[in-house]
């Protein structure tokens, strides 16, 4: 679905990636996790358009994702961010179908598609017509990915979507997106800094450091064959965190 070659990105004299190759496998969903300034949002919003990389090249099915293309290629992709990211001057139903109303979408045809999101994401269609704060935080981030979902992208981008939520409501939503996901069989890349979530939704997982790449592959591979003393440091370190008591 996409090939990153050679890409590269600072800012100022920050080298946030260096010469990254990855290939993000179509239906599947991908994992980027690493520990903060990895550079794993930075290749996020290099794939969406929203960083330009200083060198190398993007390719979205084969084509090359360049500025001229990328009002065409930003409707084939859904994108949600932490915290949801929704206007909060429109309702609940205008921050799902603001891009349908730009394009010029049918009136009916949109009202379905609302209706037939409300059933996957389980939102109330009752509360559709209420502000973003009139909403609790899951409800959000289930608008923010109706929104995403709207135009039926064929791929999803989460920049840690899940982060700001609370326990509880993270683990719902979690089974929740994972079913979904899988209902879908949209290709996915998902950003997170916690290796249980990412062994949870991962087909492929790709442990980044400095910008670079240090291994990719299933949650077994960094678990039981990490290839350096990085990779085991990190997944025991997340490991002793999750199992801390807390006070």
């Amino acid at each position: 679905m996409f090939d990153l070659e050679k890409i590269s990105k600072s800012f100022g004299p920050v080298q946030v990636v260096t010469d990254l190759d990855l290939t993000i496998a179509p239906g599947k969903t991908t994992v980027l996790i690493g520990p903060s300034g990895c550079g794993k949002s930075t290749i996020l919003g290099m794939i969406i358009g929203l960083v330009q990389p200083d060198s190398g090249t993007i390719h979205f099915n084969g084509a090359s994702l360049t500025p001229d293309r990328l009002e065409h290629m930003r409707q084939r992709m859904g994108y949600v961010i932490q915290e949801g990211g929704l206007f909060p001057h429109l309702s609940a139903r205008r921050n799902v179908t603001l891009m349908a109303e730009h394009l010029g979408h049918d009136a009916q045809r949109s009202a379905a598609r609302v209706q037939y999101l409300c059933n996957l994401t389980n939102f109330p269609e009752t509360a559709l017509d209420r502000s973003p704060a009139e909403l609790s935080g899951g409800q959000c981030q289930r608008i923010a990915l109706m929104r995403a979902l709207m135009l039926d992208p064929d791929v999803l981008l989460l920049d840690e979507p899940l982060g700001a939520l609370d326990p509880l409501i993270r683990f719902e939503l979690q089974t929740e997106l994972r079913d979904i996901f899988r209902t879908l069989g949209k290709t996915v890349i998902m950003v997170t800094h916690d290796i249980g979530e990412a062994g949870y939704f991962g087909d492929t997982i790709v442990l980044l450091r400095d910008g670079q790449i240090v291994q990719a592959g299933t949650i077994t591979d960094l678990v039981d064959t990490p290839q350096e003393n990085f990779v085991e440091r990190f997944v025991r370190t997340q490991r002793l965190v999750a199992a801390e008591p807390r006070k």
